[in-house]
């Protein structure tokens, strides 16, 4: 067995084997040398053991996965996959091996700061950390917010404040086919919007044997490339289709002498499964966590005895691979052996985890819009608010088709808006993001690979017109606030660093949001019930009313609210400010393990509803934690001319060179070049 590793001038991996098994185990070894500290604080996040040496911080997320079973699930799945496909199954345990070869030989230095050992990854370590990654895209906590905001305010408020919540992912995808080009064949763009986390949530590799040979963006401690994929002859990228595939029940628990039993639909009492796991707190005691599962879920919240402020309450989740036992991983080795589009969307056929809209092209001309994933039949009311398990009507009865799209005026564009899968979700995305991608598109009938990057970093923030429209309405300002509302009603609504106007705004629109939270009429949806700490971020008011903001203002009436009044407080407060930029408030705050005190924060362009989508929280900080976790272009005419970037780097090890690199690239909004000639790129080594 013949096995080569390449390196390109960013560090990025170019892995060449015999085999699709013999490349899936050099993938995790150099993942594990690359990643090590990443690939083990992912797998104690999936087995929900982090607060072991993360401390009790890491706890809340802990207690989640052990009582939502995620580990277990995975195993179940991997089960069942090697039942139904040993061909990927093997391939799964060859990229673990890998792993487990490449952590004996890391050199990490962060394991020695809290005194960890890698540890070994079981074959379903990949699923773990796969389920782990995504078991809150779908947003299943915004029911809770639903529940309460329709139980004090009435029904009307869950329509009112449906948006793009604080805790859900999405992206910008967009796909130009051949006529619209200057090479006459498709070229497809976008970033995945994430949580920014150091290192990075995408791996940018490439994958070579006998088979295939592609190039993408991978997940750490995940084999193959799932979203983000070229091989030469085809390209497919996703975003999130935004759809509800996950169920809050209620149920009604009791205990007995002999355990805990759950009410049925039937009316019926039934036992529940119930044992106790212990989670190790470093600095602190061992924390025992009982883990309950009805014949709807594992309990998530709550139990026999309510929450724990005395509600009586007890929550479970019902989502499609605990229901299944399959996760999707079939479709990962067909997609790296695609050829076409056809081969694409059936290779799609097989997603389960997370539902995603797909777009695909091909040399050939072959073109691809569908949303895929697993999506189940039920009653209206599972969608939108918390279900009784004991009354029927609220069961699943199969899977929804998964729906398809054309292009428009030869383009397709995806941005978690309400698109092709709409009669799958609840809440989506505003439209702006889309609505301008497609109007820049519409700004020249032809495009190139190269041009695509000014799309990717656009700061139009077309949602800042209620506010602006409702500033414009006051004629009765001070001299200071007069000026202020001249300014911005003359402003480009462009959200760049170096703009004061776009610092304004931010001032302004957070000043409002934070009187409108502190209003009476809101004033009991400020302290939720004690649901568990890790679903409080879609339960907390004031980033409901900043996302949500456009709504507010422009619904008819507001509970009694004088909007014009608390804008006009909001523009006398702002007017006083010294001028700033917003890049002075709004810069990059990834997520780390281990954060870095000493660590510099780099100024931000954009805003959450530009294409440039670096969400801060208005109101509560002009800090991004979110925003492009990788962009990406895919040429079909030459795959070399594709280019992409990632926020930091290639390594994850704390003082290599490559391991934060791409951050001038990625904070200016240029791309570096995809190289494919293996004579361009340096031998690391190579084994016989």
């Amino acid at each position: 067995m013949t096995t080569e590793i390449y390196r390109d001038a960013w560090g990025v991996p170019h892995l060449r084997a015999d085999s699709a098994h013999a490349l899936a185990r050099l993938q995790g070894s150099v993942t594990a040398r690359d990643r090590a500290w990443q690939l083990e604080v992912e797998r104690h996040r999936a087995r929900g053991t982090s607060a072991s040496f993360l401390g009790s911080e890491a706890l809340p997320w802990d207690r989640f996965v052990r009582r939502a079973r995620l580990d277990d699930t995975a195993r179940r799945c991997f089960d069942e996959l090697t039942r139904r496909d040993p061909e990927t199954a093997d391939w799964v345990r060859a990229y673990v091996d890998g792993v487990n070869e490449g952590l004996a030989a890391c050199d990490a230095p962060e394991f020695a700061r809290v005194g960890l050992a890698p540890g070994r990854w079981e074959p379903w370590t990949p699923l773990a950390v796969w389920l782990a990654t995504h078991i809150l895209f779908a947003g299943f906590p915004a029911k809770l917010w639903r529940e309460e905001a329709a139980r004090h305010l009435g029904p009307e408020a869950v329509g009112l404040f449906a948006t793009d919540g604080p805790g859900t992912s999405g992206s910008n995808g967009w796909l130009v086919e051949g006529a619209r080009t200057v090479t006459g064949q498709a070229v497809i763009a976008g970033d995945p919007h994430r949580f920014i986390e150091d290192p990075g949530v995408y791996q940018q590799i490439r994958l070579a044997c006998d088979e295939f040979d592609v190039v993408g963006l991978a997940v750490p401690g995940v084999p193959g490339i799932a979203h983000f994929g070229h091989t030469g002859t085809v390209a497919w990228a996703i975003t999130n289709a935004m759809a509800d595939y996950q169920d809050l029940y209620r149920e009604r628990l009791r205990r007995t002498g002999a355990g805990v039993e759950a009410l049925g639909p039937d009316g019926t009492w039934r036992r529940v499964a119930r044992h106790t796991e212990l989670v190790r707190v470093a600095g602190e005691e061992t924390v025992e966590v009982e883990v309950l599962e009805t014949e709807r879920g594992p309990v998530i919240a709550g139990g026999p005895e309510g929450l724990d402020d005395g509600t009586p309450l007890a929550l479970t989740l019902r989502h499609p691979p605990r229901v299944t036992a399959d996760l999707g991983f079939q479709a990962l080795l067909p997609l790296l052996r695609a050829r076409r589009v056809a081969d694409v969307d059936r290779a799609f056929d097989l997603w389960v985890e997370p539902v995603n809209v797909v777009q695909a092209a091909d040399t050939e001309g072959g073109l691809l819009h569908r949303v895929a994933g697993r999506v189940p039949l039920r009653a209206e009311a599972n969608g939108t608010r918390l279900v009784p398990a004991w009354e029927p009507g609220h069961e699943w009865t199969g899977w929804h088709e998964m729906p398809r799209a054309g292009l428009a005026d030869g383009v397709a564009v995806m941005a978690n808006q309400r698109g092709p899968a709409a009669e799958l979700g609840v809440e989506f995305a505003p439209p702006h993001r889309a609505d301008r991608i497609r109007a820049l598109l519409g700004e020249r009938r032809q495009w190139s690979a190269s041009d695509m990057p000014a799309i990717h970093t656009d700061t139009y923030l077309a949602s800042a017109a209620p506010l602006l429209d409702r500033l414009s309405a006051l004629d009765d300002l001070t001299g200071p606030a007069a000026e202020l509302r001249d300014r911005l009603l003359r402003w480009d609504r462009r959200m760049d660093a170096d703009s004061q106007d776009a610092a304004r705004f931010a001032a302004l629109r957070s000043a409002l949001v934070r009187r409108l939270a502190a209003h009476p009429a809101f004033a009991a949806l400020t302290t939720p019930p004690a649901y568990p700490e890790v679903f409080l971020p879609w339960l907390a008011l004031l980033p409901r009313i900043g996302f949500a903001l456009e709504h507010l203002l422009r619904a008819e009436e507001l509970y009694g609210i004088d909007r014009a009044a608390l804008v006009r407080e909001a523009a006398e407060e702002v007017a006083g400010r010294p001028a700033a930029r917003w890049g002075d408030t709004h810069r990059l705050t990834p997520w780390q393990a281990l954060p870095d005190p000493g660590r510099q924060a780099p100024a931000l362009a954009g805003d959450h509803d530009c294409v440039l989508c670096t969400s801060a929280v208005p109101g509560w900080t002009d800090l991004a934690a979110r925003g492009p976790a990788a962009r990406y272009v895919w040429d079909l005419a030459r795959r070399e001319n594709s280019l992409w970037v990632v926020p930091y780097g290639a390594s994850g090890l704390p003082d290599h060179p490559h391991h934060h690199d791409q951050l001038p690239l990625w904070l200016k909004g240029e791309l570096a070049p995809v190289v494919t000639d293996w004579a361009q790129l340096k031998k690391e080594s190579d084994d016989e």
